[in-house]
């Protein structure tokens, strides 16, 4: 863990011992055969799956590496060099409790001619990836991130818990809430006062200086906003503010706010809320996926069985 820092500060001990505390769950027995038990027998001939990972938070391409190994395949791997070192202890602890796993495993520099892919990476690698490995049965994901929908009648516990979907990893993960939904009459300050106890994060010098940057470029430009002190929080349309910063939008009924969830899909990863809806995820859970909770709503594990 304190090599995974000193090779990059975002990956704070907290940060790290969070995302593996929550592995540590997914990865129980019972939680393993159910997830799996949707698919057939491990493919007998194995196919090589290229992986080309993200390293914006701890252990992102985890998942992806299970469900190669658990579907049979080989796994060429193309590291980011964010997060190397957690990838490269997690791999070499797989193959010391399991020896053949080591021909199961490749790490490259270069993923050529591949089975099928699996690209996780920015809108502009994504046009890349597209267009190298289009020939290639493939998943490529692209930047998304993740919405809140408030109606006024949260309790102090769940705005608490919101604040860890916000402030979780920085805000760097693509499951992290960049974006608020909230009545038109909705007063902010309830939610932002439940943000306190991350008010920790203004020691973070990395955050801190994103924080001080953007707040420069409010002040420059008269742009309202309002200002937590770690928080830079603005009124606006768009889903993807700059880190340290978050958007919220006023709705006025049901229907309007459906319209922009609808019109933005493409670009949600989750949503989160206390509304009982089958798409929707509780307060506090936006960094706590479960084995079926799959990146962009794609079924990983069936792309790789139907190869």
């Amino acid at each position: 863990m304190e090599e995974a820092y000193l090779k990059n500060n975002w990956f704070t001990t907290e940060n790290v011992a969070f995302c593996l505390n929550n592995w540590s769950d997914c990865l129980d027995e019972d939680n393993l055969s159910q997830w799996l038990e949707s698919i057939p027998a491990q493919n007998e001939s194995p196919k090589t799956i290229g992986i080309i990972m993200a390293g914006n938070i701890p252990m992102v391409g985890f998942h992806d590496l299970l469900s190669v190994l658990c579907s049979g395949n080989r796994a060429l791997v193309k590291l980011s060099d964010k997060d190397e070192v957690l990838m490269k202890y997690c791999i070499n602890t797989l193959i010391s409790y399991k020896p053949e796993l080591k021909n199961y495993i490749e790490i490259t520099e270069r993923v050529a001619k591949p089975d099928g892919l699996i690209a996780t990476g920015s809108n502009n690698s994504a046009r890349y990836f597209e267009y190298y490995f289009k020939e290639i049965p493939h998943i490529i994901r692209k930047n998304r991130t993740s919405v809140a929908i408030v109606t006024g009648n949260e309790t102090v516990e769940e705005l608490n818990a919101l604040a860890d979907d916000i402030f979780q990893y920085f805000g760097l993960g693509c499951r992290n809430v960049t974006k608020l939904y909230v009545p038109a009459d909705y007063d902010l300050v309830p939610l932002l006062d439940a943000t306190s106890h991350h008010a920790e994060v203004a020691n973070h010098n990395k955050y801190a200086n994103n924080t001080t940057y953007h707040r420069a470029i409010f002040l420059m430009n008269l742009t309202k906003h309002l200002d937590t002190g770690y928080l830079l929080v603005k009124e606006d349309e768009k889903l993807h503010p700059p880190l340290s910063c978050l958007f919220y939008q006023r709705y006025s009924d049901e229907k309007e706010l459906n319209e922009w969830l609808i019109a933005s899909n493409q670009e949600i990863q989750a949503i989160v809320s206390h509304l009982d809806s089958p798409n929707h995820i509780p307060f506090g859970n936006a960094q706590t996926p479960g084995l079926s909770d799959y990146a962009d709503g794609v079924n990983t594990l069936k792309f790789l069985t139907n190869l």
